[in-house]
């Protein structure tokens, strides 16, 4: 068969009637994607080639090793995501200039021209999918088979990780399995003045792996923007991009550089492959890929150049059917099997510190925050409540004072339980520099009057103070005492201890020594859901609280110094400690 605009592609038809049969279960995002492949096949502007694809599969499965140096046998999955790579084509007209016979001037051509689709790829599926492999044989396929020169960049948070990407394509040069690697391999590297039959075409050197013949190279570069803009790829594939605390959205700067090469009139269509397992750093420049490629699946936007290929489970309940956890992982039984799912399940369940990191890696329910002190339901807030008039402890960080700090009233209440109560201060600036994503979660907190924003680009003290005195009397608090961390707080102290007196006003000083009790007590508190707060933005930021342990078991808080973290539970603390410290004050 040859090009068809009416053609179902081969390996999609087989798998949308798996699905169709109940064979596959699928999740929402992944049948999302299949109606925008239908829509493909419906459209008359676009064409299939069954050739492409197929000889994609024959380079691969003749050609390829993995890692260890086994025959390399396409999986399924792999064949459905190369075939919407390879198998869509459209016609477009340009003008291309035509050098005359005698070589002397030429004149400007119309010609139609043959287009691959798809320019960038996405894949979100779980942890040992043999995602990278997959990345491998693209990058293995236009090194070797492209005939043009090709600049081709592989990344990844580490270098170490990039190289996972790297080390199949080596073994398949070592091995030389296929009539094609054998001769590319044939030669000597060292013969740089001989022969050049007898050079060796295709190598791994310090640069990355080299194809002498056309002068193409596959290296590595670090995850980071200023090292990735500029570059003409025309193939790149960046690994786990939701998995690290990325800040920076790398895949924008390749696409940048690779859209360069499509001037001139050839066929030189870049492609970026993206692949990652689902993260737990939310609120990076990867959620807000998220949230455009979501509009993309539901039609909210057109992006006919990219593939996305979203695998995850629908809902919580569904890790516990082992039958529905085909959802997250396509090739479980072939590259992981079962039982090292059902061992992550059952460690969920054993030990909360590691359960959002294996909902997010193996089953790609992506949770809030790295909650390695508080889990999930720890943080889900209580209902509404009135403290008017109660006596509470005040708590201040202004560590971070040029452009935000916190302050958090604690109530003790009858039985041990304590009510909490925050208010947040940032600038105008701090809340426009804000990725999309964060955004969204900062607007919510503006709407619950949790957070304020203060005019400028730096928060001036006596504003504040102002601010929170007349908030203070607003809602009628008593507040009797006050724990605050002294640095930058100077102004503020001073001007309180003028007006309210210098009784229960505790330091606190940062660090384990003073620290590792209260946190202690805290989460005993918040494990018995005595600490009722009924704030988002409480919750967001016992979300993202990270707490060190030394050897002997001593706590501290580990103030990530990024904008997107509100530090209310050091503010808690504080509050918490001045609380101790000053008991019969609320007897």
């Amino acid at each position: 068969m040859a090009l068809s605009n009416t053609a179902t592609p081969i390996y999609y038809g087989r798998f949308r009637e798996a699905v169709l049969r109940g064979e596959i279960p699928v999740c929402e995002e992944i049948s999302l994607e299949m109606n925008r492949i239908d829509a493909l096949i419906a459209n008359p502007g676009v064409w299939y080639d069954d050739q492409a694809i197929q000889g994609f599969i024959d380079y691969c499965e003749n050609e390829l090793t993995l890692t260890n140096g086994e025959d390399l046998h396409l999986l399924d999955s792999f064949k459905l995501w190369a075939e919407q790579i390879f198998g869509w084509y459209y016609f477009v007209e340009r003008s291309i200039y035509e050098p005359s016979a005698d070589g002397r001037g030429g004149h400007y051509v119309k010609k139609t021209i043959k287009k691959r689709l798809i320019h960038k790829q996405y894949l979100i599926v779980a942890r040992g999918a043999a995602k990278s492999m997959y990345a491998s044989c693209i990058q293995n396929y236009f090194l070797n088979v492209d005939t043009s020169t090709t600049n081709q960049v592989t990344t990844a948070p580490t270098m170490a990780q990039a190289e996972e990407v790297m080390s199949p394509i080596r073994t398949s040069i070592t091995r030389a399995r296929g009539p094609l690697f054998q001769f590319l391999t044939e030669g000597s590297l060292q013969n740089t003045t001989g022969s050049e039959a007898n050079r060796v075409k295709l190598a791994s050197t310090k640069k990355g792996i080299q194809n002498f013949l056309t002068g193409s190279l596959l290296e590595v570069r670090p995850m980071t923007i200023d090292k990735l803009q500029g570059l003409r790829v025309k193939v790149a594939t960046v690994d786990e991009w939701l998995s690290g605390d990325i800040r920076e959205d790398v895949i924008g700067a390749l696409e940048q550089g690779a859209a360069k090469e499509q001037g001139s009139g050839t066929d030189n269509d870049y492609l970026i492959v993206a692949i990652s397992s689902e993260g737990t750093v939310r609120n990076g420049s990867g959620d807000t890929i998220k949230m455009e490629l979501m509009k993309i699946l539901k039609g909210e936007y057109s992006a006919p150049h990219t593939s996305i290929f979203w695998y995850r489970l629908d809902s919580i309940d569904e890790v516990g059917k082992p039958e529905m956890w085909l959802k997250a992982n396509p090739n479980l039984d072939k590259t992981v099997t079962y039982e090292t799912y059902q061992d992550s399940v059952e460690r969920a369940e054993q030990a909360p510190a590691a359960r959002n990191d294996i909902l997010a890696k193996r089953f790609g329910i992506p949770m809030e925050g790295y909650t390695y002190y508080f889990t999930y339901e720890e943080t889900l807030p209580h209902k509404k409540r009135e403290y008017w008039q109660l006596p509470c402890s005040m708590g201040g960080d202004l560590s971070q004072g040029d452009d935000f700090c916190s302050f958090v009233f604690l109530f003790p209440l009858s039985g041990g339980a304590f009510g909490i109560k925050t208010r947040n201060y940032i600038t105008e600036l701090t809340l426009n520099k804000l990725p999309t994503a964060m955004r969204m979660k900062y607007e919510d907190f503006l709407k619950e009057g949790s957070l304020i924003v203060m005019p400028g680009t730096v928060l001036d003290m006596m504003e504040v103070y102002e601010d929170l005195d007349n908030f203070i009397s607003e809602v009628g608090y008593d507040v009797r005492s006050f724990g605050f961390d002294p640095y930058n707080a100077r102004e503020f102290v001073e001007r309180w201890e003028r007006e309210n007196g210098p009784f229960g006003v505790e330091k606190v000083i940062q660090g384990a020594k003073t620290e590792s009790v209260p946190l202690g007590e805290l989460k005993k508190l918040s494990e018995e859901r005595m600490l009722l707060f009924d704030e988002e933005l409480m919750t967001f930021t016992m979300g993202n609280c990270i707490v060190m342990e030394d050897t002997n078991g001593n706590r501290k808080l580990l103030k990530k110094r990024y904008e997107a973290k509100i530090d209310a539970v050091a503010a808690m603390m504080d509050a918490f400690i001045a609380f101790k410290l000053n008991r019969e004050a609320f007897e």
